[in-house]
């Protein structure tokens, strides 16, 4: 069965989230995960000046909003968005993208939680 570079990507991010349910399945039961091309050139970058022009995001983290009684703000959990373009760029062949996907997996749910991502995998080995 043939599947397009898009769908396996996919199965990166799925597999990713996967390793992290049997410790944190509470958790990630009120977290959306979606992919999306590029970032969207209206974002500045979390951290960064937005005339940086070095910085690619490889994520965004859209925090939960609360139900506001407004019908076109309806509530909605939170979201971490995966880049796949930039992250197949810096990855060089599929295992090492399986690899810096699970890291910016759980660099963003760490974010989310407020807590370091060793925290959320042991084996989580920065680059810092």
């Amino acid at each position: 069965m043939y599947r397009s570079r898009s769908e396996r990507f996919d199965d990166l991010v799925l597999a990713a989230v996967a390793q992290l349910e049997a410790r944190w399945e509470a958790e990630l039961s009120g977290v959306e995960f979606a992919v999306e091309e590029v970032p969207s050139s209206d974002l500045p970058p979390d951290g960064l000046p937005s005339d940086s022009p070095d910085h690619v995001p490889l994520a965004r983290l859209d925090p939960a909003w609360a139900e506001t009684g407004d019908p076109a703000r309806p509530a909605r959990p939170a979201r971490i968005v995966l880049y796949r373009r930039p992250l197949v760029a810096r990855a060089d062949g599929e295992d090492e993208l399986g690899e810096l996907v699970l890291d910016v997996v759980i660099e963003e749910f760490a974010r989310l939680l407020g807590v370091d991502p060793q925290a959320i995998d042991p084996g989580y080995a920065s680059d810092d």
